[in-house]
């Protein structure tokens, strides 16, 4: 079976791949029987000539490869019609924007595993750059508030060599006395709770943060049964509330009032109560006046986010009297940053870490039968037709 290593090609360009040149001699010396072939790419984080003093071959042409690997979507008139394709499709939500892409890979016979999918038999995530997404996002909030506020100035991500320097960058600093919410408690939120560690930032409980006032930094980490509860006044449970959370209102605005910073580092599941709205944004008690939403559900549950921001260009403001985009420090706004591919501030380091996950949970699948299900559970497009387990996605196919 021949693998390629694909060519990022989606604007702006991605310097991320799903192999760095180390790991992919790792993925030959254990799968001997595969064969690995490197798509030649000018913009790449690891340069042709790392793969190529590691013995792979790097072409323009891998045409002949049987499963081809990339990270962001492919362009329409870059497929190659009845091959296995690894990328984030963003399809899986129905997005309006990559409809043509699935129409095209079902019209071009093409068996699409979409990384997103690639998850565990209980539904968890086996592969992602969600890590370094929270990295880099609660770096960038803390980037937003020296630069609002004149406390200090923080580099870019994408000037610094690695994680290492970024935390380097933020041993110089000292914040004010503030209150952090961070929301979630998955890789996301485990990657900037890293950053709130390094920084020695004091994680209290909730009970605390919410009824208590503090001399220093602190910051509470809230799961999704801490800013939801149920309607009915009942106790309120997470595998219920994942199954339908229909019955579940937000329970976000006793954080609200006690938070300067919040970090949103959630998943938004379809159907889920937002976490704050318009309304509640006016309510004179709404303390929160800095938003890194690095979910970055755009116009949903984080009612800031009007818009996902770019790595050029990533604060804004939020006017919550006036519902409108203003200056990222203008007096009284919520400063928010919303950029939708954080990872890409720190290819190198994603990279790597998404290449062990890579090796660990996908190449030997193709090689034991694909013994855990995990080929199976990831694979939208089969022979030009949706998957059962994708075949919800038919109604937006049929452009419905």
């Amino acid at each position: 079976m021949k693998f390629a290593i694909i060519k990022e090609r989606k604007n702006p360009p991605d310097r991320r791949v799903v192999f760095s040149p180390e790991k992919l001699a790792e993925a030959r010396k254990q799968f001997p029987q595969a064969e690995f072939i490197v798509e030649s790419s000018d913009i790449r984080i690891f340069p042709d000539s790392a793969y190529q003093a590691l013995g792979f071959t790097v072409t323009d042409n891998v045409s002949h490869c049987d499963v081809m690997l990339g990270v962001k979507e492919v362009p329409i008139a870059n497929l190659i019609p009845n091959k296995k394709y690894f990328f984030f499709s963003h399809t899986i939500k129905k997005q309006p924007y990559n409809r043509k892409l699935l129409l095209a890979m079902l019209e071009q016979n093409i068996d699409m595993y979409d990384h997103e999918t690639i998850v565990k038999q209980s539904g968890a995530r086996l592969i992602g750059f969600g890590r370094y997404a929270g990295l880099v996002g609660a770096y960038n909030g803390f980037r937003a508030l020296g630069l609002r506020d004149g406390l200090f100035n923080l580099p870019k991500v994408e000037t610094l060599a690695d994680l290492d320097a970024v935390k380097a960058e933020l041993d110089k600093i000292t914040l004010p006395n503030i209150k952090i919410l961070l929301t979630g408690t998955g890789k996301v939120a485990y990657g900037a709770k890293e950053i709130l560690d390094h920084l020695k930032i004091k994680e209290v409980s909730d009970a605390l943060y919410l009824t208590s006032k503090f001399a220093e930094p602190v910051y509470v980490m809230a799961d999704v049964m801490e800013y939801n509860r149920r309607k009915d006044g009942k106790v309120g449970f997470k595998h219920e509330f994942y199954k339908d959370p229909t019955g579940y209102e937000s329970n976000f605005m006793p954080y609200a009032k006690e938070t300067d910073f919040f970090i949103a580092g959630h998943f938004y599941g379809n159907n889920a109560p937002y976490l704050f709205t318009r309304d509640d944004a006016k309510h004179a008690d709404f303390k929160i006046n800095l938003v890194a939403d690095i979910s970055c559900d755009v116009d949903g549950p984080v009612a800031s986010t009007l818009r996902a921001s770019t790595i050029a260009d990533p604060f804004y403001g939020y006017d919550a009297q006036t519902e409108s985009e203003v200056s990222f420090n203008a007096k009284n706004a919520i400063t928010v940053m919303a950029v939708d591919n954080l990872p890409c501030e720190l290819p190198k380091d994603a990279s790597e870490g998404f290449g062990d996950m890579f090796l660990d949970h996908v190449i030997p699948a193709f090689f034991n039968n694909d013994e855990r299900g995990i080929l199976k559970r990831a694979q939208i497009t089969d022979q030009g037709k949706l998957t059962k387990r994708f075949a919800y996605l038919q109604d937006y196919v049929n452009g419905n």
